[in-house]
């Protein structure tokens, strides 16, 4: 590793730090509370524990899991005292984010993806963060390399076309636009198209993250994956779901709902440095078995950060 990728690491690592810096707090101080004038993890101990992970919105289920493992390594080892269980808890809960990861592999912004070009079809409803992601995945991937093409399908707001275009022109990538109104799939189709004649190497779709009426998001989000599939087959490659992590259970609540609605395989959270509910990341990784592939910890356009389950654990429960 040369002096350059080592310095992007560290910086990488203190973002990293310091967006989960409230989440941390609150975790740590508890844990802290949880464990003063105790030797060993016992029943009392292991409570405390439980209520401390589920009011940082890591989920009943989840908790519950993490319990439970933890009580077996404290029947295992009968050495392991209260001052370990920090460290417990870090082993486990990256073990268990680690299992959930595997399905997907989070590939780097300079290497090489699986397809050319590499289909994007973000998904989320208005307000967690949707337009800003694209953008900064479009400035990441460029800034590694990479030709990289927008679609404006989210073409039921004005808004949304207007602000993917201002993302487009601030980090000078193409964009395919119809305006609002127009047909989604429409854009797609244009956009794949541009894309394929260029040689693009990254398409990111934006579409309406409309959640009120479950059955026409469905519909919606189907007919554009079947137009990509007329030019590119096994497009779109990734269904990214962009989610709020400041709105907690909220999140679990939308990624419920569309997951049912569309074939999600990867996960966004974003806005983790204005919020101590960071451990919402742990809990929808576990319940949905989709591997959270990016995360969102800052204004910066890096600090959209390319998911590391040990990095995050350890910033998450860093003494």
């Amino acid at each position: 590793m040369g002096f350059f990728s080592k310095l992007f690491n560290k910086e990488h690592k203190e973002s990293l730090d310091q967006g989960l810096q409230k989440s941390k707090e609150s975790f740590f101080g508890k844990i802290t509370k949880a464990i003063a004038g105790k030797s060993t993890v016992d029943a009392e101990v292991l409570d405390n524990l439980e209520e401390i992970l589920i009011s940082g919105d890591v989920g009943v289920t989840t908790t519950i899991k993490i319990i439970k493992r933890i009580e077996e390594r404290v029947a295992r080892d009968k050495y392991l005292g209260a001052n370990e269980l920090n460290t417990l808890l870090k082993e486990e809960v990256s073990a268990l984010l680690q299992e959930n990861s595997t399905k997907n592999a989070v590939v780097g912004f300079d290497e090489n993806l699986p397809n050319s070009p590499h289909v994007i079809m973000v998904v989320g409803v208005n307000g967690v963060g949707k337009t800003t992601t694209i953008g900064k995945l479009a400035h990441q991937y460029k800034q590694a390399g990479k030709q990289v093409i927008l679609g404006a399908a989210d073409t039921f707001r004005a808004a949304a076309v207007d602000q993917l275009t201002i993302w487009s022109e601030r980090v000078g990538v193409a964009i395919v636009s119809q305006g609002m109104g127009a047909d989604p799939a429409s854009v797609a189709f244009d956009t794949l198209s541009s894309a394929k004649a260029k040689g693009a190497d990254v398409v990111i779709i934006d579409t309406a993250g409309r959640l009120h009426n479950k059955v026409n998001l469905m519909n919606e989000l189907t007919k554009i994956k079947n137009v990509m599939k007329k030019i590119i087959p096994d497009a779109p490659h990734e269904v990214l779901l962009v989610l709020d992590g400041s709105t907690g259970q909220n999140a679990v609540e939308q990624c419920r709902q569309f997951t049912a609605a569309t074939d999600v395989n990867a996960l966004a959270v974003t806005k983790l440095d204005g919020t101590a509910k960071g451990g919402v990341v742990i809990g929808i990784s576990d319940e949905f078995k989709i591997p959270v592939k990016f995360i969102g910890v800052g204004e910066k356009m890096t600090d959209l950060q390319l998911f590391n389950a040990p990095e995050f654990v350890d910033s998450l429960f860093k003494a």
